[in-house]
């Protein structure tokens, strides 16, 4: 079974809590590090380095911002092949196209349902983010 390390970064701690309980319903084993903010994900993406599998990203947080993270990452000489998921409340088509033009590899709208939840962790685990080329097409996933 592979291993597979995600990071997940939002302000609400709710979410970030029914996001910790999704992963450890899934069978899969999966490392999960959560941060409540920008600052702290950059942080301990950059220092030590640490490169996950998929990072899922919040766009509205204080400080540091989804899309100032998503710029940081993807200015970086050494960290801008790590897939980002676009996980956030909004669905608002020009969020969604700034999101794809900044570089991430795809964005979800967060679900309400847990089985949904589940299902779209288990999805982004599945992709071989290395391959997977992101467009208008399959760059957001609906549950």
């Amino acid at each position: 079974m592979a291993d597979y390390t995600i990071l997940y970064t939002d302000d609400d701690e709710d979410d970030i809590s029914i996001f910790t309980d999704a992963v450890d319903s899934i069978s899969r084993e999966i490392k999960l590090q959560t941060y409540s903010g920008g600052d702290k994900l950059l942080s301990a993406i950059f220092n030590p380095p640490s490169t996950p599998y998929v990072v899922f990203l919040d766009l509205n947080m204080p400080g540091k911002n989804g899309f100032d993270v998503l710029e940081e990452l993807r200015n970086s000489d050494y960290k801008k092949d790590i897939p980002v998921v676009i996980y956030s409340t909004s669905s608002e088509p020009g969020i969604i196209e700034k999101c794809r033009a900044l570089g991430a590899n795809a964005f979800i709208t967060k679900p309400i349902l847990m089985s949904d939840i589940i299902k779209s962790i288990e999805l982004a685990i599945q992709i071989e983010w290395d391959k997977f080329i992101p467009t208008k097409s399959n760059f957001v996933f609906k549950f």
